[in-house]
């Protein structure tokens, strides 16, 4: 389906949640709203946020709160997806990617569609110690932020 500018004005069925565009201002204001309309929030500390972390299949990202300090270490338990590299095993382990058009639709000989490949890879890659990234980055705003990621499946891939 294609959607054209105004095309929401010829589905009048369609409902467009935007909350930014409400009193959301900031970390805090959306956890209370989370919290008044009980909407789980996953990873929350108490009444603050550490950090603000957006997540979908291909990465999670980390930033504000101590990652704004080049010298803290992030804490163990920020991460969601992978193992520190000190505690993945010792042994490797070994997987095979089919790919059709550039795509994978397989891993170890099993077809899968594109969603079931990252979720999969982002647990075995991830056990592993696979896909952290901490760097500083140029933000569109103009100015330089640091940020952490996880991407295991993206890092296999």
């Amino acid at each position: 389906m294609r959607f054209e500018l105004g095309a929401y004005a010829l589905m009048p069925g369609v409902r467009v949640i935007a909350p930014w565009r409400w009193d959301l201002t900031s970390r805090e204001t959306l956890l209370a709203y989370c919290e008044k309309h009980d909407i789980p929030v996953e990873m929350k500390r108490g009444k603050k946020s550490p950090y603000s972390m957006d997540a979908n299949l291909l990465h999670i990202s980390y930033e504000g709160g101590g990652l704004e300090d080049p010298y803290w270490e992030p804490e163990e338990d920020m991460w969601r997806w992978s193992t520190a590299p000190e505690a993945a095993p010792d042994k490797p382990t070994y997987i095979e990617l089919g790919f059709r058009a550039g795509d994978v639709v397989s891993v170890d000989g099993q077809s899968m569609s594109p969603a079931s490949v990252m979720i999969h890879l982002n647990q075995v890659a991830g056990a592993n110690g696979v896909g952290r990234l901490d760097l500083v980055e140029n933000r569109y705003v103009g100015m330089k932020s640091r940020g952490c990621y996880e991407t295991p499946a993206g890092t296999v891939i």
